[in-house]
């Protein structure tokens, strides 16, 4: 079981940054890829970003490509969404998840990014 806890939102202009955070309480963090979904109101669940457990492979969503960065202090059990020139369009909650084996096993609470126009 892993417990995962998101921080970091806010309701920001367009063109802010936000940078979340998702700690973990597992102590075999640093073996998982994690990842980054958001779900606005209304929309289905969409990923964003994942890395994985080295820090050396991340991926991303088309839509945040280019404005965001996901990265991981495993020393910390942490792992982050550094978010630039946010748009209103990435109004969601956001929120991370541990990948085992083919799935993303464990969800955190999530955190509200909130981008006015």
């Amino acid at each position: 079981q892993v417990q995962l806890v998101e921080s970091g939102g806010g309701l920001v202009q367009a063109g802010a940054s936000l940078r979340l955070s998702c700690a973990a309480t597992s102590t075999t963090f640093t073996t998982y890829t994690m990842g980054w979904f958001r779900q606005a109101a209304g929309k289905e669940r969409e990923f964003v970003a994942a890395i994985s457990w080295s820090g050396g492979t991340t991926t991303y969503a088309d839509s945040v490509k280019g404005r965001t960065t996901i990265s991981r202090d495993n020393a910390k059990n942490t792992v982050y969404l550094q978010m630039n020139s946010l748009k209103p369009e990435d109004t969601a909650v956001y929120y991370c998840a541990v990948k085992q084996g083919t799935r993303y096993a464990f969800w955190g609470q999530g955190t509200q990014v909130t981008v006015s126009s």
